[in-house]
């Protein structure tokens, strides 16, 4: 197989960072984004790895990103917050939430699509348990992920006949700095555990295999599909 062309928004840190390093294990060459310049800057150096900054807020940072890439074979879309405490009540917070996760992911698919159009490329976006389940602490989080689920399946439709492939991975709780909140509270950490049939937390790792193979000719013919990686919590 020849060397892939990569780009990974939110590739800097937690799952992110974890397919990035998976890509690069294979040989792909991977553009890996981040929000600061403090989590660029910490994620490490590795050959095949090229780390920057971007807001996927922004259209203009993705245009800039994008005009720099020669070619491009695959696009993961990882960049994501949660806000905690309740705030997501606020309508303020609730739409900074979506913009990140669900409108900066449609917004990257939109500037990517013509390059991966040329390459017969594919898209992963990272879905969520949340994309299944509501949560009364987190609307904003369960509703944008929500939205990656059916967005996921209209660029499937859509961007079929551009020989484009886009799916979707919903991971379970894996351990991440997003959900050091839970990780560190040991009867919340314990309850997830008690309800997951594999009986542990799951490593960015375990979700990295599955991205790697859904972004593979091993899945040529699967598109629009959102794939759990849970331990088997949904299914609980």
């Amino acid at each position: 197989m020849t060397s892939k062309q990569v780009l990974i928004s939110g590739g800097t840190s937690g799952i992110g960072r974890a397919i990035a390093l998976a890509f690069a294990a294979q040989g792909d060459q991977v553009v890996a984004t981040g929000v600061a310049e403090a989590e660029v800057q910490g994620a490490g150096k590795e050959p095949l790895i090229r780390n920057v900054l971007l807001d996927v807020r922004s259209s203009e940072q993705i245009a800039e990103l994008i005009a720099t890439l020669p070619r491009l074979d695959v696009l993961v879309n990882c960049a994501g917050i949660i806000r905690r405490g309740g705030t997501e009540h606020d309508p303020d917070v609730f739409a900074d939430v979506l913009d990140v996760n669900l409108t900066g992911t449609m917004r990257l698919c939109t500037a990517a699509h013509p390059l991966l159009k040329e390459s017969g490329g594919c898209v992963l976006n990272t879905a969520s348990m949340l994309s299944f389940f509501g949560s009364g602490v987190a609307p904003a989080y369960s509703a944008s992920k929500g939205g990656i689920a059916q967005l996921t399946k209209s660029l499937a439709i859509a961007w079929a006949a551009d020989g484009i492939r886009v799916n979707a991975i919903a991971p379970g709780w894996i351990e991440t700095p997003l959900t050091e909140p839970l990780t560190s509270d040991p009867a919340r950490r314990q309850a997830i555990i008690d309800r997951t049939p594999l009986t542990r937390w799951g490593r960015p790792e375990d979700v990295a295999g599955a991205a790697l193979f859904l972004c593979s000719p091993a899945a040529s013919f699967i598109t629009g599909a959102i794939l759990p990686v849970d331990g088997g919590y949904s299914v609980a």
